[in-house]
């Protein structure tokens, strides 16, 4: 049954008439189905009656099924998609935490590991730290350590929960915009699953990633919120949450941008009077088009504040270290390009995916180079020549443009590219996909189907879609004199073929062979990234099987090596480990973090020449940039101060250590050292005074005895006593104490 309402005299031009039921005539000239819960049922339409009678709307009686509703159909495949999402990466849950940038933010970050407190928040908004201004992912850190202190099964699960978060809210952000079900699932399916996202989910460090795409989509939907009617407290809510996405990673400052894109398209806001398939019409809710100056003024307080962000991030990564100024303009230049190609290979077959692409310099070949540059003005002019539809400009610019701050135009560390960085802009590309896709197959269905004039059964059916893709026939495709009408479902129920005045939609169980192979073949390109993902997953299981694999698909990949080396030693293996710090220092000669390795290893061997030597290649090798450099530099002066006070050398000794607490004044080993080398050299009061700042950063008990020592040595024997007592206080074995003491005193 069908119930059809007539449109009074003053919606359609017709006379008043009643609204009654009616039920479709056996038989007909053509057969139209219908989907989302109702009754499939034959129309009988003719062009004739549709001029003698008021134009009217179908609506549908509720189907029996249990997911008839589209309401209840939504819920289901969110959370299909969720619970796919969650037990794909619920491997991650076992892994340990990664040895590249997992210990500045968690494992050695003693600001986060206090858990949350007022102190954290002061520290999270003020610092620098890891060249970066993200005060919201310290905090998210510091929740972590709150509740699972460092067992990094907890810090796993909270980047599992967002990225199945993210993946929802994109499908339910995409649904409200468009009304499309199936293409927005599906679009969401890919981000949920796909393999060059592994890299955002199982490292801890990456949570600024998962976090400030949160907000990013938190904002994109609050825009249609507030496109649908304007108000400054709608707009209010969108610039709050897009301040929390980039407090969160900068890598969001590209929203602006991203919401003139949807205000073209799904929302067409923007040059709303241009002719576009019908397919691509936008959703049921009426929202205000406005001229494209407007659209720009509305956008300037979020460019304010992305203006804002930009500035606090370089000056982060310059008080950080994280500017690489070894690579040149034109180089930078060259590997955008490939870079930019190299990311819609991964899109499409994800492959050899690493945590590290070691930059390729001025060693990019000119073919290549020029090879993606005419591959990508190649899209665009396809992309321009197909705009009238408009998800495909919309997500070819989304890519392009999300993906300017991260693809190396200003050099920030030593990669080329990164898998994290397609994160966001991959959004764009699975956009283009699925709606092209979905819309190329329903063209060329009517085209093989050879529909002319007036619908026919199987054009009708060929025009519908699966669960998968929805559309409606084109213009040109409808009976002559009749325009397609506008969509008059829900944006939930958007799968629907609107044909002189009434909605049909097809069921799955009557879809034309086209729609379920194509609903077959999704489900299979899913299953696919489904294995490679699960598979890219595993390599993350442990560091050292981790950097084999970057080392086995990557060349002349130093970071890699380093790691690599670092693993080893972390499990005892010192000489394999050796192997790999000297790998590093041939590839790149001005290696610090490896010279220091190779040094601290010497240095624990006995070989304190050589130790001497390593660490003063890092010192010439960071000297260019000291400020950006403190940190190493900080440590190999500690180390060498270290081993001219076990060669004897105590002038030596004293200037690497003041160097040393000049450049980290936290360093309390190196603060010890220099007491010693003061002691040693009769210098009681200096030695009073370096012991002194140490015990003020962490009281030990070794520090008190040798404080006390010196305070001895001046007279001031209630100070000394004093000074034991604490370390009595601190001492868990008093007399090992006094011996570590005694021998230090005596070298």
């Amino acid at each position: 049954m069908i119930k059809v309402e007539t449109f009074p005299p003053h919606k359609c031009g017709g006379s008043h008439q009643e609204a009654h039921s009616l039920e479709a005539p056996k038989k007909a000239s053509s057969h139209i189905l219908v989907e989302n819960g109702g009754r499939v049922t034959t129309a009988g339409l003719k062009s004739k009656h549709v001029h003698a009678k008021p134009r009217k709307r179908a609506t549908f009686q509720p189907g029996t099924g249990r997911f008839a509703q589209p309401a209840k159909r939504t819920l289901v495949l969110g959370l299909v998609l969720v619970v796919a999402t969650l037990v794909l990466y619920y491997p991650a849950i076992h892994h340990p935490f990664v040895n590249y940038d997992d210990d500045g933010y968690v494992t050695e970050n003693v600001h986060v590991q206090a858990g949350l407190n007022w102190d954290t928040v002061e520290w999270a908004f003020t610092t620098y730290d890891q060249a970066n201004w993200h005060p919201l992912t310290w905090l998210s850190h510091a929740l972590d350590c709150q509740f699972f202190q460092l067992d990094p099964a907890g810090h796993h699960g909270t980047n599992l929960v967002l990225h199945a978060l993210n993946a929802a809210l994109l499908f339910w952000i995409l649904l409200q915009a468009t009304g499309f079900m199936g293409r927005s699932i599906m679009v969401a399916a890919l981000f949920a699953l796909h393999p060059v996202n592994v890299e955002s989910v199982v490292w801890v460090a990456e949570r600024k990633n998962l976090l400030s795409m949160l907000f990013f989509l938190l904002a994109l939907g609050a825009y249609r919120w507030y496109a649908r009617e304007p108000r400054p407290g709608r707009y209010s809510v969108v610039a709050f949450l897009f301040a929390l996405g980039l407090m969160a990673k900068p890598q969001v400052i590209t929203l602006p941008f991203v919401l003139l894109l949807w205000d073209y398209w799904p929302l067409r806001r923007m040059f709303a009077t241009d002719q576009e398939p019908f397919s691509a019409i936008k959703a049921p809710d009426a929202i205000p088009a406005r001229s494209f100056s407007q659209l720009l003024l509305e956008k300037l307080p979020l460019v304010a504040l992305s203006a804002i962000s930009a500035v606090i991030t370089m000056k982060a990564q310059l008080v950080g270290g994280g500017f690489n100024p070894d690579v040149s303009l034109s180089a930078r230049l060259a590997n955008a390009i490939v870079s930019y190609a190299r990311y819609v290979a991964k899109a499409f077959w994800p492959a050899r995916l690493v945590p590290m692409y070691p930059h390729p310099g001025n060693s990019l070949p000119k073919w290549e180079v020029l090879s993606a540059l005419l591959f990508l003005l190649m899209v665009t002019a396809l992309v321009t020549a197909a705009r009238r539809h408009r998800y495909l400009p919309v997500g070819w610019l989304w890519f392009l443009g999300t993906l300017i701050p991260m693809i190396g135009l200003v050099q920030v560390g030593k990669q080329a590219m990164a898998d994290r960085y397609a994160y966001l802009p991959c959004i764009g590309l699975f956009l283009m996909i699925c709606w092209g896709v979905a819309d190329c197959v329903v063209a060329s269905s009517q085209w093989l189907k050879g529909r002319r004039g007036e619908v026919k059964t199987a054009s009708a059916e060929a025009a519908a879609t699966s669960h998968l893709i929805s559309t409606r026939p084109a213009q040109s495709e409808m009976p002559q004199g009749l325009k397609p009408i506008p969509k008059m479902a829900t944006s939930g129920t958007a799968e629907a073929v609107p044909f002189q005045g009434r909605i049909y939609q097809i069921p799955f169980s009557r879809q034309p062979i086209s729609a379920i192979l194509l609903a077959t073949v999704c489900a299979g390109v899913l299953l696919a990234l489904t294995v490679v993902a699960h598979r890219q997953i595993d390599y993350w299981k442990d560091n050292v099987t981790l950097w084999s694999r970057t080392l086995q698909v990557t060349s002349g990949n130093y970071e890699a090596e380093e790691d690599l080396g670092e693993a080893l030693q972390a499990r005892g293996e010192q000489q394999e480990a050796m192997t790999h710090f000297y790998k590093a220092v041939a590839i790149r000669p001005s290696f610090a973090i490896s010279h220091m390795n190779i040094g601290f290893y010497d240095q624990q061997h006995g070989q304190l020449p050589e130790a001497i030597e390593q660490y003063q290649i890092v010192i010439r090798a960071t000297q260019s940039l000291p400020q950006q450099n403190s940190g190493i530099r900080a440590s190999a002066f500690a180390n060498l101060g270290h081993a001219y006070l076990d060669l004897g050398n105590l002038t030596q000794a004293q200037e690497s250590l003041q160097a040393a607490v000049g450049l980290n004044p936290q360093k309390i080993g190196a603060w010890l050292d220099l007491g010693l080398a003061r002691q040693k050299s009769k210098n009681f009061d200096g030695a009073i005074q370096s012991y002194s700042e140490g015990m003020k950063i962490q009281p030990t008990d070794v520090g008190y005895l040798l404080l006390a020592r010196a305070l001895e040595q001046t007279g001031r024997k209630d100070e000394a006593a004093t000074a034991t007592q604490r370390a009595k206080v601190l001492s868990r074995n008093f007399t090992e104490a006094q011996r570590v003491a005694e021998r230090l005193l005596a070298q």
